[in-house]
């Protein structure tokens, strides 16, 4: 039997799985984080009709001589060049600027995947569309541990941000050097206790030299003793630079006296009140900020990404995930931005990195390799069916 003939079967059921890989990649042109995979051929044993020879007597030495028989499929590589993003406007999907995978859980199983169409299920946990969760770190008081195993992640609904009580008070501007009135300069800020309750403190100058004030600070129940605020020539200088009261330090460092108008005021204290759970952010570094009523922020968690030494090494499972295998190397687990990881981006999605003109282009090959072929195959046909003829 010719060995044409089961070199042109090799060839067809080769350029046929070439096929299957690029009708799979054309399929998924629009699928979001997919990756394209490439067929790659190789030859299979050859035949050895004469062995090699060395040169010897003063005679030249032979070359082997062989006769291939047939292709056959060596690998299909992925390809895991980043795709393009897509604008979603949706908070909750995201993209992976660089390398790593999303860390989730179905089943039991630890998976991963590019796509990043996530959304918040009943639970308030972060779901992918088929219901595998995503894997990352809760915060605990605002503070996530990153060292500790992943978990799910979860928006907890309804979260309150416990009151807190203010310690600092900022006061800054000018006292004017120059004024003749007697009449106290006063300036106010809201303030909160244990319980969230809150007080307006009040902190009044009033000028007793040119470069002296007396200071009081009341919050509408006690009024702290009258303290002497006194500036250095230059008027930038005070003394005392902080006030006690009821726990409180009313930072002066702010305040100058020069000449010219008042601008002093309380610019800022670190108290609030109870806040709810109002919305969320999620940063570039995959951690889950909480907006609250009391107008403060807050981590609630950190989406865990994953590398691998070999990504072409993973398994791909369907619904755009993979699994580990014995060479793609165990996931190393870490934060975006980190190892090596790529950062995320929120209201994005990375599409599919499939090239079209590519792909028509191998469908061409395929093609024409299984027409070619199919021909040898055919003229294997009538060579044999000549030698059948040679009895008649």
């Amino acid at each position: 039997m010719l060995r044409s003939l089961f070199s042109g079967i090799s060839g067809l059921r080769a350029h046929q799985q070439m096929m299957d890989v690029t009708g799979n990649n054309i399929a998924n042109v629009n699928t979001a984080g997919f990756k394209g995979s490439s067929a790659v051929f190789e030859d299979t044993l050859s035949q050895m009709l004469r062995a090699a020879g060395a040169p010897q007597g003063g005679n030249g030495g032979t070359n082997p001589a062989q006769v291939g028989l047939g292709v056959r499929m060596s690998g299909i590589t992925t390809n895991f060049a980043q795709g393009a993003a897509q604008a979603t406007g949706r908070s909750t999907d995201l993209m992976i600027q660089g390398d790593g995978f999303f860390v989730l859980k179905e089943a039991g199983q630890q998976l991963y995947t590019r796509a990043g169409a996530f959304s918040f299920d009943t639970d308030g946990r972060l779901t992918a569309p088929g219901g595998a969760v995503v894997q990352g770190w809760t915060a605990v008081n605002g503070v996530i541990n990153t060292n500790a195993s992943a978990a799910d992640i979860r928006l907890p609904i309804g979260t309150l941000l416990p009151p807190k009580a203010t310690a600092n008070v900022t006061v800054g501007g000018n006292l004017p050097a120059d004024t003749a009135s007697v009449n106290p300069l006063v300036t106010s800020i809201s303030t909160y206790d244990l319980q969230g309750n809150q007080r307006t403190l009040s902190v009044s100058f009033t000028k007793t030299s040119t470069t002296s004030w007396d200071v009081t600070v009341t919050d509408g129940v006690t009024t702290s003793p009258v303290q002497s605020l006194t500036f250095a020539a230059s008027g930038s200088t005070p003394t005392p630079t902080s006030i006690a009261f009821n726990g409180i330090a009313v930072d002066l460092s702010g305040v100058t006296d020069y000449a010219g108008s008042s601008t002093v005021a309380a610019t800022a204290q670190d108290g609030s009140t109870v806040g709810g759970l109002q919305a969320f952010t999620l940063a570039p570094d995959g951690t889950l900020m909480g907006v609250f009523s009391n107008g403060l922020k807050e981590p609630l968690g950190q989406i865990a990404m994953a590398s691998f030494n070999n990504p072409p090494g993973l398994e791909k499972v369907g619904q755009s995930f993979y699994q580990s295998t014995v060479n793609s190397g165990t996931a190393q687990l870490g934060t975006a931005g980190q190892g090596g990881r790529g950062m995320l981006a929120s209201g994005q999605l990375e599409m599919s990195n499939v090239d079209l003109a590519q792909e028509f282009t191998n469908l061409i090959i395929a093609q024409r390799g299984f027409q070619a072929n199919s021909k040898v195959i055919v003229t294997s046909d009538e060579i044999l069916q000549d030698l059948v003829n040679l009895k008649r």
